[in-house]
């Protein structure tokens, strides 16, 4: 059997996602559980997509529209760009590995940072690629390294931007000194999952340099702040080129219906949307006060989550808080200078509450 599978598998790891609440309940046999692990929004769809959910779920019984053309037409719309340059994917996820199929042969070289998003170095093996992983410079990006990595075998660079894990961004100078200097040939990829919640005016928006000749990708999700991580719906913005090639070879009805209309309705809450990034913003400062009392160091982040030294092994604190009903991230998973931290998505108000009393009584006991 492992003669008969692809010997590229064996160099792969299973994603490991954070642990379900259901499971944490079974095995310890709590009754509330909180989760703070994968980054999703602590809050429910919006009212209006939860509505198109329901008005719709009778239609469960015939094929999605593979084309997603409404839901185009009104991201057209609300991006200001073409419906030819739209893709979309059944979460961002899936956008990754369909460009990474359409781009890689044998041998070539996809350059990222690390830590960074786990799925950048899957996609990549996948296609026999080959990964340059450059340290992130205090927690960042370091453009100038990746730059520096660049060579006639690079075919790929995967921004995180913001960076998961450590929730960090870099600013529009960066940006634009580093796609000055890149090579023709290169596929720039803006992965932008955490875009909404950014309030850093440094912060560049990836369509802005997006062009129909320009070999740059912007991908973002339905996922995160408009609560429909459920549902698996992304999206990206690339040249037409690019779009064809991977409509080529995606899934056909890829996004189901349901997903389709809740992104379509959710696309018109912008004013929900500004509430849901202030409560973000309130609940990230409540944290790091709470950190700061405690002594504990961190990592100042433009996203929903925060990367939290808690000066021991991040492992014993994960048990610990478990027993305690709160699931967190390890940030083992993210390299040997990243033990000893621990990533937490911001939750609700009260779910930030029951952490930080759950954290002060792990760290203080022996």
């Amino acid at each position: 059997m492992k003669n008969f599978l692809r010997s590229e598998l064996d160099i792969l790891k299973s994603y490991s996602p954070g642990k379900p609440i259901s499971d944490v309940k079974r095995e310890l046999g709590l009754k509330e559980v909180i989760k703070l692990a994968s980054n999703e929004s602590p809050y429910p769809p919006f009212p209006e997509a939860i509505e198109a959910i329901w008005s719709a779920r009778n239609e469960a019984y015939r094929y999605p529209d593979s084309g997603c053309v409404e839901l185009k037409n009104k991201l057209a719309s609300f991006l200001d760009v073409l419906e030819s340059n739209l893709m979309i994917g059944n979460g961002s996820n899936e956008l990754l590995r369909l460009l990474a199929q359409v781009c890689l042969n044998p041998g070539d070289e996809v350059i990222m940072a690390n830590p960074s998003f786990i799925v950048y170095p899957t996609v990549t093996k996948i296609m026999n690629g080959v990964c340059r992983e450059i340290p992130l410079k205090n927690h960042k990006h370091d453009l100038v390294k990746i730059l520096d990595a660049v060579n006639d075998k690079t075919k790929i660079v995967f921004i995180c931007n913001p960076n998961n894990p450590t929730g960090t961004i870099v600013t529009k100078t960066e940006v634009e000194d580093f796609l000055r200097n890149v090579p023709d040939g290169v596929m720039v990829v803006f992965d932008e999952a955490y875009f909404e919640y950014v309030d850093n005016k440094n912060y560049p928006n990836g369509l802005d340099y997006f062009s129909e000749d320009k070999q740059i990708v912007v991908l973002r999700t339905f996922s995160k702040i408009y609560g429909l991580a459920g549902c698996r719906i992304g999206y990206g913005i690339a040249s037409r080129s690019i779009v064809s090639a991977v409509n080529k070879i995606r899934e056909p009805f890829n996004v189901n219906h349901l997903a389709q209309v809740a992104a379509m309705a959710s696309l018109g809450c912008k004013n929900q949307v500004k509430e849901r990034k202030k409560l973000n913003l309130e609940q990230k400062f409540y944290l790091y006060k709470a950190f700061d009392e405690m002594g504990l160091d961190y990592v100042k982040s433009e996203a929903n989550f925060i990367l939290v030294d808690v000066k021991k092994d991040s492992r014993e604190v994960f048990d610990k808080l478990l027993y305690k009903g709160i699931i967190i991230r390890t940030g083992n998973i993210f390299g040997l200078d990243y033990e000893d931290y621990i990533r937490v998505t911001i939750g609700t108000p009260e779910e930030n509450k029951k952490f930080i009393k759950a954290l002060r009584e792990v760290l203080s006991s022996r």
